[in-house]
């Protein structure tokens, strides 16, 4: 099953459909396998000027997942590098147009534009999170690599990678959900209205001795 709930994890792999991406809401733990793709911005130019002068992508994105990642070169005995996340705003500008490809999952870092949360929501897709800063542990989830496309741009060519448990936080759901924003809001709700801060003892009520 293309996305399957066993326990507390949540496990996702492609092809997804609408129905998939329905189960899925902000602030999910999951954790990838099998088949996903890389695209930075420059492959995503390529893609989608291709796109419009009628050429097919490199494969069916149909149901497909992007990692926005230019992984570093693979030490000796090493399927990769250190693989962490791209900034995905870099990719704003071409997500709809991804997303109208039938891409219908994309992995990156940091929060999406209103453009693209739009989009999402018209095209029934979602956006998780990368553990940003943990390329090193992230590579150790890709279990296989083949360059695909666009070899000449070198990190940022678009590879097929095969992944086992690679993790990530669904931030971005088809239903106008998004974790970050959350997180802002709930910011804001603290900061207005103050939190709770015990005094003495956990737990403990505060007394002044006899309540004068």
């Amino acid at each position: 099953m293309p996305v399957e709930k066993t326990g507390s994890e949540i496990r996702i792999s492609a092809p997804l459909t609408e129905d998939d991406i329905a189960q899925l809401k902000a602030g999910d733990h999951v954790r990838f396998y099998g088949t996903i793709y890389t695209a930075r911005d420059a492959a995503h130019k390529r893609l989608i000027t291709g796109a419009e002068e009628g050429k097919a992508p490199p494969v069916d994105l149909t149901g497909q997942i992007i990692y926005y990642v230019g992984p570093t070169p693979a030490r000796p005995g090493r399927v990769i590098g250190s693989a962490g996340p791209t900034t995905s705003m870099r990719m704003d500008p071409f997500t709809p147009q991804m997303l109208d490809l039938g891409v219908k999952m994309l992995i990156g870092k940091g929060g999406r534009g209103a453009a693209v949360q739009q989009a999402l929501r018209d095209y029934k897709a979602a956006y998780c999170l990368a553990i940003g800063g943990a390329g090193a542990l992230l590579s150790k989830a890709i279990k296989g690599l083949e360059i695909i496309a666009y070899e000449d741009l070198g990190t940022e060519s678009m590879k097929k990678l095969e992944v086992e448990g690679f993790p990530a936080i669904l931030c971005c759901d088809m239903f106008g959900g998004d974790l970050l924003q959350q997180g802002k809001d709930q910011w804001r709700q603290t900061d207005k209205l103050g939190s709770y801060e015990p005094i003495g003892p956990i737990g403990a009520a505060k007394t002044d001795g006899g309540g004068k």
